[in-house]
């Protein structure tokens, strides 16, 4: 299958999934800076799903550029994909109002580690269905970078369920940041 049209699809639930996620945060009760501040933990929040949907993103533009054709399993890792990303703008709103809830901080966490494993997954897909590209070939051997980021949220859920309840939500932070980080560097490294 031919990317264009693939990759089109996949920008445009992207940009939806974006619009529905700003479309979650609250306004603040009062015009004042003391009301916006007080929705710190929805602005943070959204600033993580957003991160997160701006890497992927990111990443398949910059992928997508060095391929012409994908199969199969590229298109149904990305499918699963997409079914989690969609999830994001509904996990996001909950650990926004539930940010010392367990729970909520869970579910934001393993929503974060699901997406960062199909990543690499249709990365993996994709690398594997183009086997003759050299670019492919020599970016393949660095996609264990991306295993970081897991590494982190698996750090803040041991914080939220010992010691810090919002760990997760603040690994996440940190992982996108170095999932990024990782992303860039790849990106200007070829």
């Amino acid at each position: 299958m031919q990317t264009n049209r693939f990759e089109t699809f996949i920008d445009a639930i992207i940009a939806i999934i974006i619009t529905v996620l700003i479309l979650k945060i609250a306004q603040p009760v009062n015009p004042t800076l003391s009301a916006i501040w007080d929705l710190k933990v929805f602005y943070i929040a959204y600033l993580i799903s957003f991160l997160t949907l701006f890497n992927i993103w990111y990443t398949n533009h910059n992928l997508f550029k060095k391929i012409d054709n994908i199969d199969n399993n590229v298109v149904w890792i990305y499918g699963i994909m997409t079914f989690i990303i969609s999830l994001i703008p509904y996990f996001t709103t909950w650990v926004a109002l539930n940010i010392e809830a367990i729970p909520a901080e869970t579910m934001f966490g393993l929503l974060f580690i699901s997406i960062n494993i199909l990543h690499i997954l249709s990365v993996k897909a994709i690398y594997k269905s183009n086997p003759y590209n050299k670019e492919l070939q020599k970016a393949d051997k660095n996609i264990y970078y991306q295993l970081i980021p897991e590494i982190i949220i698996f750090i803040g859920f041991i914080l939220t369920y010992t010691i810090y309840r919002p760990g997760i939500y603040f690994s996440c932070l940190i992982a996108i940041v170095m999932w990024i980080f990782i992303s860039w560097s790849e990106d200007n490294g070829d």
